[in-house]
């Protein structure tokens, strides 16, 4: 009885892990493409590359844009202190180059997964007999 609850015990402990694993790949996937989409928008990226600038970075929002004001402009920041160890700062024009291509990837991915459906709906299933 008490290698059944031990077993059950390790069974959901690895369970748990797996998908925490998961989670954090999906995370920084997103991440990824997120400072992609930033980097060619124009934001610049600062590498935190001292102890006190890690620090700091650390102290900021993560894997969101959040905008500032700073001399009475808008200024994006978007810090990443697990991955980059980076910071992508920008100015208005920046952001709104980021918000057109972020609406252009969703509009390429909505086709492409009508496209996968379309293809899908068009499978001549009964050719290929009973399963």
């Amino acid at each position: 009885m008490a290698e059944t609850t031990w077993l059950r015990g390790s069974i959901a402990g690895v369970g748990l892990a797996m998908a925490l694993a998961g989670c954090a790949a999906i995370d920084r996937h997103e991440a990824e493409q997120t400072e992609q989409l930033l980097a060619a928008a124009g934001f610049e990226m600062r590498p935190a590359d001292t102890p006190a600038k890690l620090a700091d970075l650390d102290r900021l929002q993560q894997h969101k844009l959040v905008r500032h004001e700073r001399d009475g402009e808008a200024t994006y920041v978007y810090a990443d202190a697990a991955d980059c160890k980076c910071l992508y700062t920008g100015d208005q024009r920046n952001y709104d180059q980021f918000e057109k291509l972020r609406v252009q990837e969703d509009v390429a991915q909505q086709e492409m997964m009508a496209a996968e459906m379309n293809q899908e709906a068009a499978m001549n299933w009964e050719m290929w007999g009973p399963w």
